[in-house]
């Protein structure tokens, strides 16, 4: 198992730490977006709280990932019919999508505080709110938070497409190369 990434492909570290993003995303955006299905009392409570913990996380992860691309460049693009500017739109979008992940959940941390909660951090420590409760400002945040997340998750279906019209259209490796176990 390469742990590194290499010229030809992305080592088991960079995959790892990209499928665990994807599934935090997930987790995080269906539990917003939905959450509300849950009755009110303890299960509507769980939901936020893996909510939260699972934007948390995306921070997290993506901290490790832009740490460990410092010391471990990606391969290089994988050359298309269509030349130089799909890297630089590739990279715009890459850039874009970081941006999301961070100032997604970062507007999840000020709505919690603009509510007057406190942040739970993993079940470990909880941070208190700074802010006492204020509804207007709250409902403003919320507003921006679930507009950065769905911007978020259309953003990483188009980047997931695009994966699989390279795969399937364009026949190259770029999707296998970020593949566990694909050769």
């Amino acid at each position: 198992m390469q742990l590194r990434n290499s010229a030809e492909r992305y080592g088991a570290i960079s995959q790892a730490l990209h499928w665990i993003t994807v599934l935090l995303v997930i987790v995080a955006w269906v539990l917003g977006a939905f959450g509300d299905v849950f009755p009110k009392g303890p299960a509507r409570t769980a939901g936020l709280y893996v909510h939260i913990t699972a934007g948390l996380g995306v921070i997290v992860v993506l901290g490790l990932r832009l740490l460990w691309r410092t010391g471990n460049p990606p391969p290089a693009p994988e050359p298309t019919v269509f030349g130089a500017w799909l890297d630089h739109v590739a990279r715009l979008a890459q850039l874009a999508l970081y941006a999301l992940l961070i100032v997604a959940p970062i507007s999840g941390i000020v709505l919690q505080f603009a509510r007057g909660d406190a942040l739970p951090l993993f079940g470990l420590w909880e941070i208190a709110s700074p802010w006492t409760a204020d509804r207007a400002f709250a409902r403003t945040v919320k507003g921006l938070h679930e507009l950065l997340a769905n911007a978020l998750v259309i953003l990483a279906s188009i980047h997931a497409a695009a994966a699989l019209i390279h795969h399937w259209i364009l026949g190259d490796r770029t999707l296998a190369r970020m593949m566990p176990g694909a050769r």
